[in-house]
């Protein structure tokens, strides 16, 4: 409102400066509140590559927990997203590269949890635990873990178990990972020196186990660690 020599009314400007002063309360409320889910609960993440098809494929926005590792131990099947040990990403999809102001938004959110990340991480599945003893191949061609063949049927269709042979014991605090579309994913078989202490990823570099596909919508489902399959090594001689 103005009086009558058309000047506005300091209560007016009150009023826009309380209303102003609200907006940037909830918005600082609600990036503290989604930086905290972030670092402590959930983070989306997108898939970059087909190193995980067809449980993943390229452009798929996933959920992570980050309840796995702080709270709950990981298990063989686990689907993990974690940070690069050390030049695994040279052998993935080459990260898109984020510039200018329009990078500097993107890396803002995905800071505070609004943007999915996924560039500087990788995503695959658990197949062995500190301790276990994983060998490819059997005379049947399946992965063994403890002595104990995997019947793996979320492998990408066409794909054999591995086309690599190996024969390692996992080190202590660490997993050995693979992707499910084998013949496509640079994961702990390239990156070991035959005993397993190189290729296994350490748990400390684990961010969280992926959870649940959030987008896009005809792809919305919850991913599976077929516990069926790789609970059976615990049959075996590890842990």
């Amino acid at each position: 409102m103005s009086d009558d020599n058309g000047e506005e009314r300091p209560t007016a400007r009150r009023s826009g400066w309380r209303w102003i002063r609200e907006v940037l309360i909830v918005v600082a409320c609600s990036v503290i509140l989604s930086l905290l889910i972030k670092t402590f609960l959930v983070q989306p993440f997108w898939i970059p590559s087909g190193s995980m098809e067809n449980t993943l494929i390229p452009g798929d926005r996933i959920l992570v927990s980050k309840l796995t590792p702080r709270f709950q131990h990981i298990d063989r099947g686990d689907v993990i997203v974690f940070s690069d040990p050390g030049g695994w990403l040279q052998g993935e999809a080459e990260d898109s590269q984020r510039s200018g102001p329009i990078g500097a938004v993107q890396n803002a959110l995905e800071f505070v949890g609004l943007y999915p990340a996924g560039d500087d991480h990788l995503i695959k599945r658990v197949i062995g635990l500190p301790g276990d003893h994983v060998v490819c191949c059997n005379a049947a061609g399946q992965i063994t873990v403890n002595a104990v063949p995997l019947k793996e049927t979320e492998i990408y269709p066409g794909d054999a178990p591995s086309s690599k042979r190996f024969n390692i014991t996992v080190p202590a605090d660490s997993v050995w990972v693979m992707g499910d579309h084998r013949g496509d994913s640079a994961d702990s078989r390239f990156h070991d020196d035959g005993t397993g202490a190189t290729g296994s990823v350490p748990i400390s570099d684990v961010t969280g186990r992926a959870i649940v596909v959030i987008w896009p919508f005809d792809r919305i489902g919850r991913l599976s660690d077929y516990a069926d399959i790789y609970d059976v090594a615990s049959k075996g001689s590890g842990p």
